[in-house]
């Protein structure tokens, strides 16, 4: 399928999904929104990739919602509106594959929900990082969702009803962020944190990532009930087996998969 606001490319095993409008800065309109879902759905489904990395073309990252799709909805079509704008976080915590947002320049409002939706983020020294809705009386409802696992009440409720920018140095501060590197270097620590995930089992990373969406909203017993399913599907396994031997053996593993 060929996308008109997303770049889609394939290199060793890696995927990556470029925003591309840069003379908005990456904005998300309605139809980038839609492909973006659509080829992170056709990356996960793709056999030759393991990683997926998403980044933004020009200047930014992204800063937000195009608000020239803002004026002059009723409140069913704003919420669907909304819907779309947010799919991303379902759509990625539905893929088998580890999704790595590559963030530079500023990820602002629902640029920094795709940077905080990704399974890891590696971010250029310098970025500035924002849940801006509330200066213009909005929310960043969405956005700010996934910090509320990880992160306290106290600062949830400061990046979002300041709406105050906080730098890639603070980011990583509070863990919301896996990386900050030199803008030259950007590319190349990704790449080099995606072939890690690369090495390892796939079938391990598909029953990681899903323990961990799985088990958010799970009991305390429950949660262990479900880890111990995964374990024992992983201890029968064809990657385990071969993990092990290769460990006795002292050579590298070569992963089936299965």
């Amino acid at each position: 399928m060929e996308f008109s606001t997303i770049i889609m490319e394939k290199k060793d095993q890696v995927a990556f999904l470029t925003l591309n409008r840069p003379e908005k800065m990456n904005t998300f309109n309605s139809l980038l929104a839609q492909e973006l879902n659509e080829a992170l759905r056709q990356a996960d489904a793709d056999d030759e990739v393991r990683v997926v990395v998403v980044k933004g073309a020009g200047r930014a990252f992204s800063t937000g919602i195009d608000l020239a799709e803002f004026p002059g909805k009723s409140p069913q079509e704003y919420q669907a509106w909304s819907a779309l704008m947010d799919e991303m976080h379902l759509t990625i915590a539905q893929m088998a594959k580890p999704v790595i947002a590559m963030v530079h320049g500023y990820a602002v409002a629902n640029g920094a929900g795709l940077a905080f939706a990704a399974d890891f983020t590696i971010v250029a020294e310098g970025t500035k990082i924002g849940t801006t809705a509330i200066n213009v009386g909005l929310l960043c409802t969405g956005p700010i969702t996934p910090l509320t696992y990880g992160l306290g009440k106290q600062k949830i409720m400061e990046l979002h009803l300041l709406g105050d920018m906080i730098d890639a140095q603070e980011a990583y501060r509070l863990g919301i962020v896996n990386r900050v590197v030199p803008l030259e270097q950007l590319e190349a620590e990704t790449l080099a944190f995606a072939q890690k995930l690369i090495n390892k089992s796939p079938l391990a990373v598909k029953l990681g990532k899903q323990y961990y969406y799985q088990t958010i909203n799970m009991p305390f017993r429950q949660r262990f009930a479900y880890a111990n399913e995964i374990f024992a599907r992983l201890c029968t396994s064809e990657d385990a087996k071969e993990g092990v031997a290769a460990f006795q053996g002292k050579r590298q593993p070569v992963w089936q998969g299965k």
